[in-house]
């Protein structure tokens, strides 16, 4: 896996992925940004929203299929004060949409991506504390 930051101007910066995906970020304009694009530290955690995004909708869409409607992710994060500014803590919360959804099933699949499937999370809970949870809505 590979990637390629290009400067922009002023403290933009394009990624483009090797499936040739590209994205812009930027700095704050406290430190110089231009408000362009997502800071670094966003990037991370779309990162991780995305990669256990997939996972839970795919082990769901396996044992209910046709019964989710909609799945939605929303993180919280802690930094630290210092310099780096590190994320100390981070929260995944699910909200699954759908018909008679089974709350055992969606439990294992929240599980499962948090402590087996998802590499980015995977990755972070090895230098921040990560806590995951799940509600159930009727659609």
């Amino acid at each position: 896996m590979a990637t390629v930051i290009k400067w922009q101007g002023g403290m933009a910066f394009e990624g483009t992925t090797e499936s040739g995906h590209s994205v812009l970020m930027d700095a704050a304009p406290s430190v110089g940004g231009e408000n362009k694009g997502a800071r670094p530290m966003e990037m991370v955690l779309l990162g991780l929203g995305g990669c256990t995004s997939i996972d839970v909708v795919m082990m769901l869409n396996k044992s209910q299929p046709d019964q989710v409607k909609d799945c939605q992710v929303e993180i919280t994060a802690e930094r630290a004060d210092s310099v780096p500014s590190v994320f100390t803590k981070i929260h995944v919360h699910f909200k699954v949409f759908g018909t008679d959804l089974n709350e055992k099933k969606v439990a294992r699949a929240v599980s499962l991506s948090a402590d087996k499937y998802c590499s980015v999370s995977k990755m972070l809970e090895k230098a921040v504390e990560m806590s995951h949870d799940y509600e159930i809505i009727e659609a």
